[in-house]
């Protein structure tokens, strides 16, 4: 399992398996937030295994469905909720990681006001870029 740092105590990987959440916990994350959607892959049928793994193993878990490049309002508020409350280090995760990374651009840009361009290296830093979503960004604090 790769993780690329975001900020201090929250990282993103691709998708995962149910048992790599062992490795997760024996990483010291605290906390998951999952962006897949049921059913999207064979490899996701659902979260119903990760929650029960997860819970098994001592780690708090958010499930917050998206498809890629449509993130509610709803979606980008409990991302930013779950980053507020979550106890980190918090480890996000799609298919990807580009889902997670969207959505912890859009929660910091509207929770936090963070400017653009700290979001933007992030991302980069991270293999993903936000240029896509620049005008969405921006419009959040306007």
């Amino acid at each position: 399992m790769e993780t690329k740092k975001l900020e201090p105590g929250v990282e993103i990987t691709s998708a995962l398996s149910v048992d790599e959440l062992e490795e997760v916990k024996a990483r010291g994350f605290n906390a998951v937030i999952c962006n897949r959607q049921p059913g999207e892959s064979e490899d996701f049928p659902g979260e119903a295994a990760y929650r029960q793994k997860a819970e098994l193993l001592g780690l708090y878990w958010v499930h917050i469905p998206v498809k890629p490049g449509e993130y509610s309002q709803k979606d980008i508020e409990m991302f930013a909720d779950s980053l507020a409350t979550l106890p980190r280090p918090i480890l996000a995760f799609c298919r990807t990681g580009k889902r997670a990374t969207h959505l912890w651009a859009y929660a910091k840009r509207q929770s936090e006001q963070c400017d653009l361009a700290t979001l933007f290296t992030a991302a980069k830093d991270a293999g993903f870029d936000l240029e896509d979503h620049r005008q969405a960004l921006e419009s959040q604090n306007a």
